[in-house]
């Protein structure tokens, strides 16, 4: 015999900071049936939110995962068509109010398969124009790559020292310079190169 089981709605809410209220998403949810809620108080640039992780770990095959507007879900399709994909493999649907999106239904099944093959052609439109204007600037004598950023060698020769010495650290010398973790090994490694 089969299990049965059990559905269960949970709800999902972002703001981007501490300070917003989340009054508002929170009556929609409940006026909607949602038993349990996650609430994320963080940027909605990438899907390494620490109550949605959570949410994404409880749901279940056969839950429903309801939110206010997909914005609070995703920041761009990309996105969104990525976690809509996580919830299919566990077997949860999706529902937006807002957008009406209830993945339940054929029709947005259908319009969520078409975004994500515009998504794809836009991309791989965007990166075969980028690449053929890479390819005429080369062949016009215009492009050379990336600019290699410059380290004022007074300025970086001193700090090397101390932090040589473990006087100071690799963060507070990255610092002092400007410059990003993988510049800074790579500037580091051409001077002891060059000396």
């Amino acid at each position: 015999m089969k299990k049965e089981v059990k559905l269960m709605k949970i709800g999902y809410i972002r703001v981007s900071t501490q300070e917003q209220n989340v009054a508002r998403q929170e009556v929609i949810l409940q006026e909607l049936g949602v038993e349990k809620i996650f609430i994320d108080k963080a940027s909605g640039k990438d899907t390494d939110r620490k109550e949605l992780q959570t949410m994404l770990q409880f749901i279940r095959e056969g839950d429903v995962v309801i939110v206010e507007s997909y914005s609070r879900l995703a920041r761009n399709t990309k996105q969104l068509l990525e976690i809509v994909a996580l919830f299919k493999n566990k077997g949860v649907e999706f529902v937006s109010k807002k957008e009406a999106i209830d993945t339940a239904t054929p029709a947005v099944k259908f319009m969520l398969t078409i975004f994500a093959g515009l998504y794809e052609f836009e991309r791989e439109y965007s990166l075969e124009r980028q690449a053929e204007g890479i390819e005429l600037a080369k062949k016009a004598g215009k492009y050379k790559g990336r600019k290699p950023i410059e380290v004022d060698r007074a300025k970086f020769e001193p700090l090397y020292s101390e932090w040589k010495q473990g006087k100071i650290t690799a963060i507070k010398m990255r610092k002092e310079l400007g410059l990003t973790a993988t510049t800074f090994y790579r500037k580091v490694k051409l001077y002891e190169n060059s000396r």
